[in-house]
C-alpha cells in the first residue's frame, strides 16, 4: 500500500471515528433536553424530612398532651404553614391527630397507609400529587417508636430539578474538542501530503528523468529538515552518475578512436610489406643485397605490427584486471645491460645523443624481463616521439632507500603543463606543442601500460617536464 493511500485509510477511518462520537453526543443531548421537556426530575426525602421536621419534633416532645387543644391546634396550624397535611397514628392504626379532625378516631390499614420511601409513595399515587410519606414518631426519653406520622405533600415541593449547567459544559467541550481534532486531521493529512508526500513524488519525477539518461536538472529542496539529507545525498548520486556517465562516453569514444588508429596503424606496415612481398615475387630484387634490405624494411614493420598489436592485448588485459607479470627473482645487471643495447641502437640511429648509464646495480629483484622491457621499451620510443636530431636521451640506475631506481631523461619539447595531470590516462595523446607542429603517432595506451606493469611489480612511477627542456621518467623497482 503507497503512502498516500494509507494516509488517505487513516484520515478516513479516523474521521469515521470522529462523527460517531458527534453523533453520539448529539444523541445524549437530544435525550437530556428530552428528560427535562418531560418534566421528570428526582425526589428528594430528605427534602421532605426538613419540611416535615418541626412537626415531628412537635409529636415527639407532645404525644402525652396531644389531648390537649390548644396543643392539637398548634400542630394543625404549623402543618398548614408547612403546606402539608398531616395524620398521626398510634401504632395500633388508629387516628390521633389530624388536619382533617372528622378523620380522627377512624382506623387505617397500616401495611396499604405506610409508605416510608419516596419510590413506594410515588408508585401508591398512581399519578396523583400528592404524596403520602410516612416517618416513625419515636419517644425522646425512651428511644422508642410511639406512632406514625403520614404527610401528604405536593411532588412539586420535594423534587430537585436536575442541573443542566454540567451536561451542557461537557458537550460543548466534547463538540469543540471534536471540531478541533477534525481541523488537526485535516491540518496533519495536508502537511504530510505537503512536506512528505510531495518531495517524495518530485524526487521519483528527478528519478525517472535520470533514468531517461538526462542529469543536467539539479535537484532543490528548501527546508531544513531530515528530507534535506535525503536530496543532498540524491543530489551527489546525481553528480556522481553524470561523471560516470560523461566518463563512460569519452572512454567509449576513446576505444573507438583507438580501434581507427591502429586499424590504420595496422593496415600501413601490412600495406608495406605485402608491396615488398610483391616485389620480391616478381623478381625486382637482382641481388642479395637488395633482397637484405627489403627483408630489413619488411622486418621493420613486422615489428612495428607486432608492438600496436601487444599494446591492443595488453590494453584488453587492463581493462579485465589480468594483465599477466610473472615476477622471478634476478640479478637485475645482466637483464637491464640486455635491455638496454637495442635502445642505444635505435637512438643514434635517430640521429640523436645516447648517454647510458655509468654502472648498472647488480641487485636481487623480483622482475618479469619481458613487461619491464616493455616499459624501458614504451619510455624510449615515448623520447623519442617528443626529440629531434641533436637532442639527448639520457639513462640512468642507482639505489635509492631499498628501491633500484631507474630514469629515462630527454632534452625535447617537453609536456605542456595543461597536459601533465593525464599522462598515465588510457588513450590520452596530448597535442604537439608550439616548437613542434607535427602529427603525434601512437595510441594513448603506452604510459597507461607502464604504469600498470610498474605497480604490478609492486613498485611506482612518476615524472617531471618542463616544457621546451625536456621530461624525465622514474620508476622504482623493490629490491630482494
Amino acid at each position: 500500500m503507497s503512502l498516500n493511500s494509507w494516509s488517505k485509510r487513516w484520515l478516513l477511518t479516523t474521521l469515521g471515528l470522529l462523527i460517531i462520537i458527534v453523533l453520539s453526543i448529539l444523541a445524549l443531548s437530544m435525550m437530556l433536553l428530552q428528560d427535562r421537556n418531560s418534566g421528570e426530575s428526582n425526589l428528594s426525602l430528605n427534602q421532605v424530612r426538613l419540611k416535615v421536621n418541626p412537626i415531628l419534633l412537635a409529636l415527639e416532645q407532645n404525644h402525652q398532651h396531644l389531648n390537649e387543644q390548644i396543643i392539637r391546634e398548634d400542630i394543625r396550624s404549623t402543618a398548614k404553614e408547612i403546606g402539608v397535611l398531616l395524620t398521626y397514628l398510634n401504632l395500633d392504626g388508629k387516628v390521633i391527630l389530624s388536619s382533617d379532625p372528622t378523620s380522627e378516631g377512624t382506623q387505617v390499614n397500616l401495611r396499604s397507609a405506610l409508605h416510608y420511601d419516596l419510590h413506594h409513595a410515588t408508585q401508591a399515587a398512581d399519578g396523583n400529587d400528592l404524596l403520602d410519606i410516612a416517618f416513625p414518631v419515636m419517644d425522646g426519653p425512651t428511644g422508642s417508636q410511639i406512632g406514625n406520622a403520614i404527610f401528604s405533600i405536593s411532588q412539586a415541593m420535594v423534587t430537585v430539578q436536575q442541573s443542566m449547567t454540567f451536561p451542557v459544559i461537557l458537550i460543548s467541550a466534547l463538540m469543540l474538542l471534536s471540531l478541533i481534532l477534525s481541523l488537526f486531521l485535516f491540518w496533519m493529512k495536508r502537511k504530510l501530503d505537503k512536506h512528505l508526500l510531495s518531495p517524495i513524488h518530485q524526487l521519483k519525477q528527478h528519478a525517472e528523468s535520470m533514468l531517461k539518461g538526462n542529469y543536467e536538472e539539479k535537484i532543490q529542496y528548501n527546508r531544513n529538515d531530515e528530507l534535506l539529507e535525503v536530496y543532498a545525498m540524491f543530489d551527489l548520486m546525481r553528480t556522481e552518475i553524470k561523471h560516470m556517465s560523461e566518463q563512460r562516453i569519452q572512454q567509449e569514444q576513446a576505444q573507438k578512436e583507438l580501434i581507427t588508429n591502429i586499424s590504420h596503424d595496422i593496415k600501413t606496415p601490412i600495406t608495406t610489406i605485402k608491396a615488398y612481398i610483391e616485389a620480391i615475387e616478381e623478381g625486382l630484387c637482382n641481388d642479395q643485397k637488395t633482397l637484405m634490405e627489403y627483408m630489413g624494411v619488411m622486418r621493420t614493420h613486422t615489428d612495428k605490427t607486432a608492438h600496436l598489436v601487444e599494446d591492443l592485448l595488453v590494453h584488453a588485459l587492463q581493462e579485465l584486471g589480468q594483465i599477466s607479470v610473472e615476477t622471478r627473482e634476478l640479478y637485475s645487471g645482466p637483464i637491464l645491460e640486455t635491455m638496454l643495447k637495442p635502445i642505444e641502437h635505435v637512438v643514434l640511429t635517430k640521429g640523436l645523443i645516447y648517454k647510458g648509464p655509468n654502472y648498472i646495480p647488480n641487485v636481487l629483484i623480483a622482475i618479469d624481463p619481458i613487461r619491464i622491457e616493455q616499459v624501458i621499451s614504451n619510455l624510449a620510443a615515448n623520447a623519442l616521439k617528443h626529440t629531434a636530431p641533436g637532442d639527448t636521451i639520457r639513462i640512468d640506475m642507482e639505489l635509492e632507500s631499498e628501491h633500484l631506481n631507474v630514469t629515462i631523461a630527454d632534452s625535447g619539447q617537453g609536456i605542456r603543463v595543461q597536459d601533465m595531470p593525464f599522462v598515465f590516462q588510457r588513450y590520452f595523446r596530448g597535442q604537439a606543442s608550439h616548437a613542434e607542429q607535427r602529427v603525434q603517432e601512437g595510441t594513448g595506451l603506452g604510459l597507461s601500460i607502464c604504469q600498470s606493469i610498474i605497480e604490478a611489480h609492486g613498485g611506482h612511477i612518476s615524472f617531471t617536464s618542463k616544457e621546451g627542456q625536456g621530461t624525465t621518467f622514474r620508476f622504482y623497482l623493490p629490491i630482494c
